[in-house]
C-alpha cells in the first residue's frame, strides 16, 4: 500500500478524481488519465443493456475523444484486487507499456501500482 499523501501532487489529484466519481456518480468504480499535457479526464463505469465499459477504459475513450496523444498516467479506484487485462491494454494503446496506473481502494488509499504493459 502507499500512503496517498506521498504521491506526487498529479498522481494525488487523478485518485481523488477517480474517488470522486466513483462517489458523484455511484457506480462501483472510478477511473482518471492524465495526458500528454496535463488534463485530466474523469469517468465511472457505464454499463446498459447495449454498452458496457470500465471506468479506465471510458476515461481512455474520452481522452481519445478529446484529442489526447498520449497518457502519462491512470488510477482506479474500486474494490477490485487488481485492474484487468483490458483495463491495462487500453492504457497501453495510448500512453505505453510503461505509463503508471494506480489502483486505489474505496477509501483513496493507493494499493498497487502496475505498468500497463
Amino acid at each position: 500500500m502507499t500512503e496517498t499523501n506521498a504521491l506526487d501532487p498529479e498522481d494525488r489529484k487523478i485518485v481523488t478524481l477517480a474517488r470522486s466519481a466513483r462517489a458523484r456518480n455511484g457506480v462501483p468504480e472510478g477511473a482518471a488519465v492524465r495526458d500528454e499535457t496535463g488534463r485530466t479526464y474523469v469517468a465511472g463505469s457505464v454499463v446498459l443493456a447495449s454498452l458496457k465499459l470500465s471506468a479506465l477504459r471510458t476515461a481512455v475513450a474520452m481522452a481519445v475523444a478529446s484529442g489526447a496523444r498520449s497518457l502519462e498516467a491512470a488510477a482506479v479506484v474500486s474494490e477490485a484486487e487488481s485492474v484487468v487485462a483490458e483495463d491495462l491494454a487500453a492504457v497501453a494503446d495510448l500512453g505505453g507499456a510503461g505509463t503508471p496506473v494506480l489502483l486505489a481502494g474505496v477509501d483513496g488509499v493507493v494499493r498497487d501500482t502496475v505498468s500497463a504493459g
